[in-house]
């Protein structure tokens, strides 16, 4: 039996078909099971309804569970630090808390590389990397992180890291998705200062598969890069390009426009209450060099990452086709 959480979001949708597809049973956390007919379909998926904030549920949800993978979290480029806090780092410590009381056989957490937050512009980072997060969503995932460490060393709990790079693929909608896909094929590129930058896509499929590696092959204590080879923002929006057969102009926009541009939208979004289109945080993504090393999870996990070309052709092909209910459809 497999604990989840985060089985309703953009990475559960892949990774609860695989599990299914693999023989587990499943217990998925959700806040709105109404909201997600489609796990109906699994016959060995059991819904939780609650959240990482109920303690309670939570140590009663993990009984008779061998393994928990932690994929449940608070991902934007924007809002309040505190609703971060109150999700990845309080939610992480219920759910260790809750997996401290029961013999594991791992307990998978789902972190993220944008934990180092500012990379040397040179430099190639592996995972003994020191972290400076620079926003609330990067500071709330590796106190997470740290938390996860802690409990294995102090509590023997079986804690591997997982580190994903910026996801895309098939039901994606936000971030790398929409920065790199959904925007150009509406016409809006923005390639910052020429696309020198370098970005650390992971295909979504690609974690799920380093989430199943790691279950069987993964150390524990150990932290894992999940991505595929880095690129510069030329070289992405080149394949995307391509492959979508966009025509579109790609003006050498300024860094200090885009800044600028996201210092209005924020002022904005102030009044509004509403993400602005291009926050601010976005600072630490888009303009670093994002040189990740997956080399660990090859040689450790036996990690294969998807090409770009081809992860980008899949997700070209989901958009192109999509329909609003779209699920996978795989049944167990």
């Amino acid at each position: 039996m497999i604990f989840v959480t985060g089985g309703t979001g953009f990475l559960g949708r892949h990774l609860i078909p695989a599990l299914c597809r693999d023989g587990h049973t499943i217990k998925v956390l959700t806040r709105t099971p109404e909201q997600h007919a489609w796990l109906k379909q699994y016959p060995r998926v059991h819904i939780v309804k609650g959240d990482l904030s109920d303690a309670d549920i939570l140590m009663e949800a993990v009984q008779g569970c061998e393994y928990i993978i932690h994929a449940g979290g608070l991902f934007r480029f924007w809002g309040d630090e505190a609703n971060f806090m109150r999700t990845n780092t309080e939610g992480t410590h219920n759910i260790l808390t809750a997996a401290s009381s029961i013999p594991l056989k791992r307990f998978i957490h789902i972190s993220t590389i944008a934990v180092i937050g500012t990379p040397h512009q040179t430099d190639v980072m592996d995972e003994t990397y020191p972290p400076q997060p620079t926003d609330p969503y990067q500071k709330s995932k590796l106190e997470g992180e740290q938390d996860a460490l802690r409990f294995q060393r102090e509590q023997g709990v079986p804690v591997i890291v997982l580190r994903p790079g910026a996801f895309y693929g098939e039901l994606g909608e936000y971030a790398f998705n929409r920065l790199f896909f959904r925007d150009p094929m509406r016409g809006i590129i923005m390639q910052m200062n020429r696309g020198r930058y370098i970005t650390f896509p992971a295909y979504i499929g690609d974690v799920v598969q380093g989430i199943m590696l790691a279950m069987n092959k993964g150390r524990i204590g150990e932290i894992y890069n999940i991505c595929g080879d880095w690129m510069t923002h030329k070289q992405v929006f080149d394949v995307v390009c391509a492959e979508a057969k966009l025509w579109y102009p790609r003006p050498p926009i300024p860094g200090w426009v885009g800044i600028n541009t996201s210092r209005f939208l924020e002022f904005i979004a102030k009044i509004t209450g509403r993400e602005p289109f291009w926050p601010l945080n976005l600072k630490s993504y888009v303009y670093n060099y994002w040189r990740v090393s997956n080399q660990k999870a090859r040689d450790e996990l036996g990690f294969i990452p998807t090409s770009f070309i081809e992860g980008a052709k899949r997700t070209i092909a989901w958009y192109r086709n999509r329909k609003p209910t779209d699920i996978p459809q795989t049944r167990c």
